[in-house]
């Protein structure tokens, strides 16, 4: 996350009303916010364990290996991870833990199946998910998504340190880390699956994103270079 202002500060209260503290420790990985949002009174009240900032070079999938890292290097069996921008249902989070205490490797959210919902979702962004990102990393993964965009998702330190993933590379700076890891795990034989969730946009004024017309066009660019096997080690 980075500059999410009041948006991140409910989402943890959020979470700190549902006990998700209780559950995880939570751990924030920041992109080097200037708005004030991560103020260390509200950090300490929502619980959260740890503030990691990017200081180098990189944007989200920096910002992922940090975490992962962390991590790893405090010995954690899995992560769960999600946007700090308020529009996933923080009340999902404990199905994510579920599902790595029952052995899957790799868990993704999704507002298309059973039991998700997707609310005020941009009709462009919703054909671009159904009729473009989901099919061709389901043909790289070899299993069918429904839901490939989002950022939810659970990952078991098993699939982070296999050695045919390798995650801490220079070459994921972007958004490259979330495509590879979305067709990583089943193809190398991994326990995969969906969780239903909500993802919801406001009604009304800019929508939260930090895509722009170049960021979409990189999208695109990275999902052909996925399916084509370019960030494999």
């Amino acid at each position: 996350m980075i500059n999410e202002g009041t948006r991140i500060q409910a989402q943890l209260r959020r979470m700190a009303d549902l006990g998700i503290g209780g559950m995880a420790d939570i751990v924030i990985a920041d992109g080097g916010s200037k708005d004030g949002s991560l103020d260390p009174v509200l950090l300490r009240d929502a619980a959260v364990r740890a503030l990691l900032t990017k200081t180098d070079k990189g944007k989200l999938s920096a910002q992922l290996r940090i975490g992962y890292a962390f991590a790893i290097k405090e010995g954690y069996e899995g992560v769960v991870t999600i946007d700090g921008n308020g529009k996933d249902s923080v009340e999902s989070i404990p199905l994510f833990i579920q599902a790595l205490e029952d052995g899957i490797d790799y868990a993704q959210a999704s507002r298309f199946i059973p039991g998700g919902r997707a609310v005020n979702t941009p009709r462009l962004r919703d054909w671009a998910i159904k009729l473009l990102h989901a099919p061709v990393l389901s043909l790289a993964a070899r299993r069918r998504y429904t839901d490939t965009t989002q950022g939810f998702r659970a990952y078991s330190r098993r699939y982070l340190t296999h050695p045919a993933v390798q995650p801490f590379r220079d070459v994921f700076q972007t958004y490259e880390l979330l495509a590879y890891l979305t067709v990583r795990a089943s193809r190398l034989g991994l326990a995969t699956c969906e969780i239903p969730t909500t993802r919801s946009y406001p009604s009304a004024g800019p929508i939260p994103t930090k895509l722009n017309a170049r960021g979409n066009l990189e999208l695109v660019e990275i999902l052909f270079r996925t399916l084509a096997g370019r960030y494999n080690p």
